[in-house]
């Protein structure tokens, strides 16, 4: 029988779809990808396949779930199976060089941003930057791994040949100007099959460490689960439209990505960046009850309506 695959190697980021998936009795089977075997000569079983590996896969211990992944990407690929969000979406979702190489190409601003392998780079990057504040990221991510806000070389400095210093898992340092939003926030667009779903207004005020989903795993004090705030963080914004979300779309079928969430900041002066793709995206159930709008429902239906063509 085909069947909806969900690759993933993250239980509680996908219990939300699976539910959805069983309320409208769609067929379906869990693929747990933190290790395994690919046997590339023989045939993969019939129906869609869905990729949900996250760039933070190894802080869960799952190190090589991304890398395993793309072997499976691969070999369903050369066999002409119905992938969504396959090898070209991995590349991106592991690499926010290859994020803004992609989205530059599309036209898409992103912020000036330099990558640096080694301590001393790390510093010559800023330096070349010159900007009076900055922020520094990991290459690969997921979670806010590395993100940190300095006003200073100096600053830096005492970071990088800390204790405190985060050594990327690539090795890859990012030094990316910072933008500065009026209200503190930024805005997180979704979009399922390649098209626009709903925005979401993220309040940033408190740290850049933040998750949209319901269960997050995120060692800091700023992912929703059980907050009673008279200011949600996160919050649909009604009725958003902007030109940007035509590019966006224009991006998501250039990449072949048919499932993400994209996140810009808008300066005082209205111009908008763009910074991180989310190929694994997760929603906020306390957001999307106060507005009636449900991702995952959404998507399980995308997913079955995508079962249907093959």
């Amino acid at each position: 029988m085909k069947k909806i695959h969900i690759i993933h190697e993250n239980s509680e980021w996908t219990n939300h779809l699976t539910s959805r998936l069983d309320e409208l009795q769609l067929p379906y089977e869990e693929w747990f990808l933190d290790r395994g075997l690919v046997e590339l000569s023989s045939k993969p079983p019939e129906g869609i396949f869905y990729n949900r590996i996250s760039a933070s896969s190894h802080t869960r211990n799952h190190r090589f779930a991304p890398e395993l992944t793309e072997s499976v990407l691969s070999w369903l690929e050369r066999n002409e199976r119905k992938v969504l969000n396959g090898s070209r979406a991995l590349r991106l979702e592991v690499s926010k060089v290859n994020q803004y190489t992609a989205l530059n190409a599309a036209g898409i601003k992103t912020p000036e941003t330099i990558a640096a392998v080694g301590k001393e780079q790390i510093i010559e990057a800023a330096e070349k930057l010159g900007k009076p504040s900055f922020i520094t990221k990991h290459n690969r991510a997921g979670k806010g791994l590395g993100v940190q806000l300095l006003h200073s070389v100096e600053a830096l400095k005492k970071y990088v040949y800390s204790d405190d210093f985060e050594e990327p898992l690539d090795g890859t340092t990012l030094i990316q100007e910072y933008i500065e939003a009026p209200d503190a926030s930024i805005t997180r667009c979704e979009f399922i099959g390649g098209k626009f779903m709903y925005a979401v207004k993220v309040d940033t005020s408190e740290g850049f460490e933040l998750c949209p989903a319901d269960v997050c795993q995120v060692d800091d004090l700023f992912c929703p689960v059980g907050e009673q705030e008279d200011k949600p963080k996160f919050q649909i914004r009604e009725n958003f439209s902007h030109e940007v979300l035509t590019s966006y779309e224009a991006f998501l079928h250039a990449n072949q990505i048919d499932i993400a969430g994209i996140e810009f900041i808008q300066d005082k002066e209205g111009n908008i960046y763009t910074y991180d793709v989310n190929t694994n995206t997760n929603y906020n159930k306390e957001a999307e009850s106060k507005s009636g709008q449900y991702g995952m429902l959404q998507l399980a239906k995308y997913l079955g309506e995508q079962l249907k063509t093959v």
